[in-house]
């Protein structure tokens, strides 16, 4: 079984500054993920030409209806104007979020909430075809997690995916907040997204166990681990991890290839 995390910059290409449908599709099929947990999703947004990025994966890999999820973290457009999704009903605007990808059944879906910094941070933006690389102020979005519980080979499995503030400090407590949420979920766990925490942190923190560990951020030349694969409990043994570059984002896919787990 073959997990995955990929924060796709919804859909970006950094070379010529364009989001493109059958790109963004190649990339996210060829993972060759079983379960794949996406960052930073776009449906219906300009920017990204109104794609539905969480239907285009799910098609992408042949995922069947029930076995995938787009959450939504807002409704509006980040950067611009928008408005927290927890609590709020979708009109028919623009949303962003992240998107759990399943090969294998679902058979339950739960959202997590993990709440928002309060205060502004800068976060780096990338250079690309329109101009070098700059450093922005920016309101930080309602974070959440989603959570799948899936028939793996070897037995029940709950995968989550996030993706974590970029305020150093508040992504640390979105973190302990997630653990204390999925504290009271048996059997074994897989916890995979862009946690804007490096290397060894997320471990620290929640004293799971790291699947993963290569540089990820950023694609072009990682240097930092900002995206995580973490286990608790027996979820089999990993066989080869990959740090795959593709057309789109700024980040690597990361992924990692399990032996089937012990009933």
């Amino acid at each position: 079984m073959r997990l995955g995390s990929f924060n796709v910059m919804h859909g970006l290409s950094l070379p010529d500054g364009r989001v493109e449908p059958h790109r963004f599709a190649a990339a996210v099929a060829g993972l060759g993920a079983d379960v794949l947990g996406l960052q930073e999703v776009d449906l219906d947004q300009p920017r990204s030409g109104g794609i539905d990025l969480a239907a285009e994966a799910a098609a992408a890999v042949g995922a069947a209806d029930g076995n995938w999820r787009f959450a939504p973290t807002v409704f509006g457009t980040p950067g611009a104007g928008w408005r927290p999704a927890q609590g709020a009903r979708g009109s028919g605007e623009p949303a962003y979020g992240i998107a759990l990808i399943s090969l294998l059944p679902v058979h339950e879906w739960r959202v997590i909430g993990l709440g928002r910094a309060p205060v502004r941070s800068p976060i780096a933006i990338p250079g690309g075809p329109k101009g070098p690389g700059r450093l922005i102020l920016l309101d930080d979005e309602p974070r959440v997690a989603l959570a799948a519980r899936i028939d793996a080979p070897g037995g029940p499995l709950t995968v989550v995916t996030t993706h974590l503030s970029f305020v150093p400090g508040w992504n640390a407590l979105q973190l302990l907040r997630l653990s204390r949420r999925l504290a009271d979920l048996d059997g074994p766990l897989i916890v995979l997204g862009d946690l804007n925490l490096p290397g060894r942190l997320p471990a620290a923190l929640t004293r799971w166990r790291r699947l993963a560990v290569t540089p990820t951020y950023p694609a072009h030349a990682p240097r930092v681990q900002l995206d995580h694969v973490l286990a608790r409990g027996p979820v089999g043994d990993v066989t080869a991890v990959l740090c795959r570059r593709a057309e789109i984002s700024d980040h690597r896919a990361l992924l990692v290839d399990l032996s089937d787990q012990p009933v």
